[in-house]
């Protein structure tokens, strides 16, 4: 059992050699800069901010279960909870 943290998304571990981000719960712009942070992979950072609007985050998504809730971001998370944690791959951009 390893005693990496856990990303809030994809619930993997995060080894400290992997690419990670912390996400503002309620974004910056909107009013989150000392707000609740969680650790995430770089990857799963990208997808939430690849998917959803600021104003959506701050809105409607402001929780880790909300982010997991959202049908893009929760298939995201079960394709990417397969791989390994180190996994890295370009994330499309918003559509």
């Amino acid at each position: 059992m390893s005693d990496d943290p856990t990303c809030a998304l994809c619930g993997r571990p995060i080894p400290p050699d992997v690419p990670q981000s912390l996400h503002h719960l309620i974004p910056k712009l909107k009013g989150g800069k000392n707000g609740p942070t969680v650790l995430l992979h770089h990857i799963c950072h990208k997808e939430i901010h690849a998917t959803l609007s600021e104003a959506e985050l701050a809105r409607n998504y402001n929780t880790p279960e909300a982010l997991r809730s959202h049908p893009r971001l929760a298939k995201f998370a079960n394709w990417v909870a397969k791989r390994p944690p180190s996994f890295i791959s370009r994330v499309p951009k918003r559509r």
